[in-house]
């Protein structure tokens, strides 16, 4: 049951972080600055997060032990959507989520390298199968040809979300209320990208109600909701099988664009969606294809009188 619980809240995660484009994208129409976008984004999720907290009467003390780890949590947040955002100058989206859905190889080879964490021969498939759905969905023929600047940059974002994924998976925080958690580690990166913001050209004031609405919507769905699901799938089933399970995040971003900006879909992109649903299918049953592929090797093996 426990396991079942961290599959829904790993899907969860990926689905509501896959939402960033709808809220995004129209204001960045608006002329607004990643960096403003991005510090209105932590600063209405870090508002919203204390109101839940007040909410629901939770404490917001913790254990000056624990403010080291914050802040290299926060850092480590502000890195990947910082350099994802910095990605876009160089390169189409569909790129730059391509690269960074790399995180889960990341991932599993900081468990490895840290902490001698070995991931099974199915997890590394699922993670290939992944990233070549990935690839299906978001690839476009000329955006193939990026500079080293941009790929370096995105892989840094990948690197950043893998860092905090294996942070929260092996530091004490990670049986913290998951809001607690969120709402610290959000403070940290309001203030990074304010002072990022005032370092270039300002914090922007808001354009207008509608652009306030897709801020507070941007805190809240791919920020608020996905921070703290995602601490609840890593507490019930780990970071390397969290991690990949966000290959839901490209396949919601293509349905959004099919049914709403009205986009093609295209074999290419079919193809993609199979080979997603099936990494992630591999994943959910992971000890389920262990014990069958066992059972069967049993009865292939010699038997020694």
């Amino acid at each position: 049951m426990s396991s079942f619980k961290g599959f829904c809240y790993g899907i969860a995660t990926s689905v509501t972080f896959g939402l960033i484009p709808l809220f995004t994208l129209p204001l960045m129409a608006k002329g607004m600055a990643f960096d403003s976008i991005l510090f209105y984004r932590f600063l209405f999720a870090t508002v919203a997060l204390g109101i839940m907290m007040k909410v629901k009467k939770e404490t917001f003390s913790i254990d000056r032990r624990d403010i080291p780890r914050f802040l290299l949590l926060g850092l480590f947040y502000t890195a990947s959507a910082m350099f994802l955002f910095w990605g876009y100058s160089f390169m189409g989206s569909g790129m730059a989520t391509t690269l960074h859905f790399t995180y889960p190889v990341f991932v599993t080879l900081l468990m490895l390298v840290l902490f001698r964490e070995r991931a099974s021969w199915i997890t590394w498939i699922a993670i290939v199968m992944a990233v070549f759905g990935v690839a299906q969905l978001s690839l476009k023929g000329s955006e193939l040809t990026v500079s080293t600047e941009g790929i370096i940059i995105v892989l840094l974002s990948a690197v950043g979300y893998a860092s905090y994924i294996t942070a929260v998976n092996k530091s004490r925080v990670r049986d913290m209320s998951s809001r607690k958690l969120a709402f610290y580690v959000f403070i940290v990166s309001t203030v990074l990208f304010a002072i990022k913001a005032a370092t270039n050209e300002g914090i922007q004031p808001i354009p207008d109600a509608l652009s306030a609405v897709n801020l507070v919507l941007l805190a809240v769905v791919p920020t608020v909701i996905s921070n703290i699901t995602l601490v609840l799938a890593i507490r019930h089933i780990g970071g390397t099988v969290t991690s990949v399970l966000g290959a839901m995040e490209p396949l919601t971003a293509v349905v959004i664009g099919v049914c709403i900006f009205n986009e093609a879909f295209t074999m290419q992109e079919a193809t993609g969606i199979l080979l997603i649903i099936i990494a992630v299918t591999i994943i959910i049953l992971n000890d389920t294809l262990k014990k069958a592929l066992a059972q069967v090797l049993k009865h292939f093996r010699p038997h020694h009188s």
